[in-house]
């Protein structure tokens, strides 16, 4: 596993961007919506890992409701895979669990899954499998 990207929960998606732009000196590689998750999504590389930018689309956005209990920050670390579907067998084996039985389709071509934060002192995990 590598570290594939860090999320970051933003209330003012277009202001966010503005803003790692000045502080990477660089535009965003790629914006996507993910309408499933209700969230836009704005890419920035970092070296071999990435910054995701998140906004909500919909006042009922899981990244809305995150923003309104916990304030903007941090929201996930994810961690690259070469097989999600053998890994989270692997984990569900060391007992950890997953909030959600099958991968599902995220930004930026990948498959992903959340494991469930209070098995990692807090921090919300995704594990991702790149589709391209």
């Amino acid at each position: 596993m590598k570290i594939d990207h860090i999320g970051i929960a933003v209330s003012d998606l277009e202001e966010a961007v503005k803003n790692y732009e000045k502080l990477f000196s660089r535009q965003a590689y790629k914006r996507e919506v993910v309408e499933e998750q209700k969230v836009e999504t704005v890419f920035f590389q970092t070296g071999e890992s990435k910054v995701e930018l998140l906004g909500a689309t919909s006042d009922d956005s899981v990244i809305q409701k995150y923003i309104e209990k916990r304030g903007e920050g941090i929201h996930h670390i994810a961690f690259e895979v070469s097989d999600l579907d053998a890994e989270m067998k692997r984990l569900k084996g060391e007992g950890y669990r997953f909030l959600s039985e099958t991968a599902s389709r995220g930004a930026d071509n990948k498959r992903i899954v959340f494991m469930h934060p209070k098995e990692h002192h807090g921090v919300l995990i995704e594990l991702c499998e790149s589709t391209s």
